[in-house]
């Protein structure tokens, strides 16, 4: 897994690419990492059932540093998943204890096909559940709590901005255990580094501290900024304020590459720094070539299809291009399976229709092309309407059931660049 530049540049590179905002004394982590191999965690909390976009920030740090040959702790939060960090809104429902059990299986099968389990510098996947069910009340309060100074605690920001509307002590202990999680990893497994995001760094700089106050030395720790678009808005979050989940059945491989695909040019070249694996080399080629050609999008796609073949696989990478294309008239429809064909259309605009189909004319103004039924039959007669990618002249026509895509949709199309889809129920 080590990678051309060794263990000696990856500071070099994570700064570079806009990936270490903060850090623990930035010479001494740098030397550390220099003389490794070192064991580094990385948590993920189950608070849903999927990660989002924005944890792919961390997975794919933390597989930089497995790249430099450096070993992976991977933990998926078992017991701090019970609790839940504290959010600036107000306390948390908590989930079942057997809700959050399902959750932490499958944020594991996300994040392992990104890290290498064999070799000489293997990932480790870990459960905060192993360690922290078997503390009794009485051990988390003399042997743990004593070394939490509470101003200390309470400087945190969130905790800050919870005080006034009321803060429970079960998340305001939440740091308490991540801090506890950084102990118990340097015991068991000689971990010397935690990495997170920004959003984590008082809770890391604490598990740094209790370390050092259970006589732990050359612990270390750093933070990758939270991304943000160019207009300021958080980073994952669509136009409807929908999360960009990695799980397919949450986000469909196809909405996943749009949204890379629909990036704004100011945005495009520090996603590339970030989620990118290609060299500070290529990467600047394509900066030069956005700014020099940007209606190309050669930086959308790129990226586009590298994260999808990344999360998805080259197969369903390759559908999603196909569907891409075909929606607009640029390759086969009948190509598409019937999941990729349906993302595709759910994401464009899909209206569903019961019974029998009604004539095309109608079809446009029940799917949202046009307004209205004279516009529909302008737009006809004027050559600009589609149906399967093929022309219809006659707004009265209906469509035979036969030109269904598998059974169930039409592609609508009114020019050359908005689509629709109708899906048709018994």
């Amino acid at each position: 897994m080590r990678d051309n530049h060794g263990v000696t540049e990856v500071i070099d590179d994570l700064q570079w690419r806009g990936l270490l905002q903060d850090s623990t004394d930035l010479d001494e982590l740098r030397k550390h990492l220099a003389a490794g191999p070192v064991t580094f965690y990385v948590g993920f909390d189950p608070s849903a059932p999927s990660l989002q976009i924005g944890n792919l920030v961390q997975v794919l740090t933390a597989r930089r540093l497995q790249r430099a040959g450096h070993h992976p702790l991977l933990l998926v939060g078992g017991a701090t998943g019970l609790i839940g960090d504290p959010k600036q809104e107000g306390e948390r429902t908590l989930n079942d204890a057997e809700v959050v059990a399902g959750w932490v299986d499958k944020i594991r099968r996300q994040v392992e096909p990104f890290f290498d389990f064999d070799g000489p510098n293997p990932a480790t996947m870990v459960n905060n559940l192993d360690w922290t069910a078997p503390l009794s009340a009485m051990e988390f309060l003399r042997d743990i709590g004593k070394h939490f100074p509470i101003n200390q605690m309470l400087a945190r920001e969130v905790v800050k901005a919870r005080l006034e509307s009321g803060i429970s002590f079960t998340e305001f202990s939440y740091q308490i255990l991540q801090a506890h999680d950084f102990f118990q990893l340097n015991q068991r497994y000689g971990c010397t580094v935690q990495q997170g995001g920004s959003d984590q760094w008082g809770n890391i700089l604490a598990g740094v501290d209790f370390c050092r106050r259970r006589g732990v030395r050359g612990v270390h720790a750093f933070v990758t900024p939270l991304v943000a678009r160019a207009d300021g808005t958080k980073f994952g979050k669509s136009a409807a304020g929908m999360s960009l989940w990695l799980d397919p059945s949450m986000t469909s491989p196809y909405a996943f590459y749009q949204f890379w695909i629909n990036a704004e040019d100011a945005d495009i070249v520090d996603y590339f720094k970030i989620f990118s694996f290609k060299t500070r080399e290529e990467i600047e080629a394509v900066e030069k070539q956005t700014a020099e050609r940007p209606a190309a999008r050669a930086a959308q796609r790129a990226l586009a299809e590298e994260l999808t073949t990344l999360l998805h696989g080259e197969k369903e990478c390759a559908q999603v291009v196909a569907a891409s294309q075909a929606l607009f008239g640029r390759g086969s429809l009948a190509d598409l399976g019937p999941s990729t064909l349906r993302a595709a259309l759910s994401e464009a605009g899909l209206v569903t229709l019961a019974g029998e189909l009604p004539p095309v004319a109608i079809l446009l103004k029940e799917s949202g092309l046009v307004s209205s039924l004279n516009e529909a039959r302008r737009t006809i007669a004027d050559g600009g309407a589609y149906v399967n990618n093929d022309r219809v002249t006659d707004a009265e026509a209906v469509v035979d059931r036969s030109a269904l895509l598998h059974g169930k949709w039409l592609v609508l199309r009114r020019g050359r660049r908005n689509v629709a889809g109708v899906e048709l129920t018994p």
